[in-house]
């Protein structure tokens, strides 16, 4: 793979959406790193160092709460941008995100994969 692309991985169980937003975010010339549970999330951002995390909340194995502060316990992963997306919007999940460092937070039934687009090239300067 090109290195001077951005990696960004993507954490979620649903797999036409995870397929979706591959797709997308390849054609938009990232590198695209997936996985369908917090676990091998929390494997392939320690091992891989994606620039952008996108992070589902529940999922099998591990969700993305736990995920998340998993993550945050590592020295490169205390600084690495979350983007949250999910299916909730409870009012306790988004603090709880808030002070684990999210970077956004995407209730899936409010956005248009454009946005998350537009969201993740604000984020990495592109």
């Amino acid at each position: 793979m090109n290195k001077s692309l951005k990696k960004i991985l993507i954490v979620e169980d649903e797999v036409i959406l995870l397929e979706a937003l591959e797709k997308r975010f390849s054609n938009e010339n990232y590198e695209i790193l997936t996985a369908l549970d917090g676990e091998a999330g929390l494997r392939t951002a320690l091992k891989k160092h994606p620039d952008l995390i996108l992070l589902d909340i529940i999922m099998p194995k591990m969700d993305g709460m736990s995920m998340l502060l998993k993550l945050r316990q590592d020295k490169w992963g205390k600084t690495v941008p979350v983007m949250l997306l999910t299916n909730l919007n409870e009012a306790e999940k988004v603090e709880e995100a808030v002070k684990a460092g999210v970077s956004d937070y995407l209730v899936k039934s409010d956005w248009h994969i454009d946005e998350v687009v537009a969201k993740v090239r604000r984020k990495l300067g592109k």
